[in-house]
């Protein structure tokens, strides 16, 4: 997918990571889906898809679960964002495990000293 870099998309990848991030904490029933943390949107040249990025803390047993949570919980998502948003097109949500922060944690030192 190629990302959009417009003030647009920007804007409303904003808006659609703020929607979701307070559907998931005060609305999601889903309990493998606590302690989710979104981390960014990346919307594509139409805005008609959403790449969600998160991340959570677990081991890989647990990142499948959540994964498979997300996407369980998609339809209701873009539902509720439909009404919260009132938008022409409801883009399709993809969610991204943002591996990113455990890299940096994680990081090995640099052998070359």
């Amino acid at each position: 997918m190629k990302a959009a870099t417009s003030r647009r998309a920007v804007s409303m990848g904003n808006q659609v990571m703020r929607e979701v991030a307070t559907l998931l904490v005060e609305e999601a029933q889903d309990p493998r889906l606590q302690l989710v943390t979104l981390s960014g949107v990346r919307m594509n040249g139409n805005l008609r898809i959403a790449e969600i990025f998160y991340t959570v803390s677990g081991d890989e047993a647990h990142l499948k679960e959540v994964q498979t949570g997300l996407e369980k919980a998609t339809g209701f998502l873009r539902s509720r964002l439909g009404r919260n948003l009132k938008l022409q097109f409801i883009p399709e949500l993809r969610f991204i495990f943002d591996d990113f922060l455990e890299d940096v944690v994680y990081a090995k030192p640099n052998p070359k000293n």
